[in-house]
């Protein structure tokens, strides 16, 4: 049967970031969906935000396509341009190769939850506020010097 039947899914909110840029994400769950379904051509996860959470540290992906489609409650939108509040039923797209870096942060006082798409090869991006890139199996400085953290595969 196709359908996901979610609590039988674990929610982990394991973070690959080097230690100084982990904490923003340590109260963000998720549970990965294309794996338990099978799928390999992309990637999808249900995600919940716990108050004070962010999605991410504000990224962009070179080589990736991101859908994202907020189920519940309210996050800020951090994009290079601003901020924008988004609610239940908002949906976001960012297309491969847009380095308009973005997250999104639950300044609520209640949980928020989306589902978020990728699609493409992981060949890497970059971090807009902080010295971060990622390549393919890596964190790297902005200058080309590695970090000790491997990315999970």
């Amino acid at each position: 049967m196709p359908k996901i039947d979610l609590n039988a899914l674990p929610p982990t909110n394991v973070t690959s970031y080097p230690a100084q840029f982990a904490g923003e994400v340590k109260d963000r769950w998720f549970r990965r969906l294309a794996p338990a379904a099978g799928l390999t051509h992309f990637g999808a996860s249900h995600v919940v935000l716990k108050p004070g959470a962010w999605s991410s540290q504000r990224h962009w992906h070179d080589s990736e396509d991101e859908l994202l489609v907020m189920l519940s409650g309210e996050a800020v939108l951090a994009e290079d341009d601003g901020e924008t509040l988004l609610r239940a039923g908002d949906i976001c797209a960012w297309p491969q190769g847009t380095t308009n870096g973005h997250h999104l942060r639950n300044e609520s006082d209640a949980d928020c939850t989306f589902v978020v798409v990728s699609g493409g090869t992981r060949t890497g991006g970059g971090y807009s506020d902080i010295d971060m890139r990622f390549t393919s199996d890596s964190y790297i400085h902005k200058d080309g010097t590695p970090y000790a953290e491997k990315l999970p595969r």
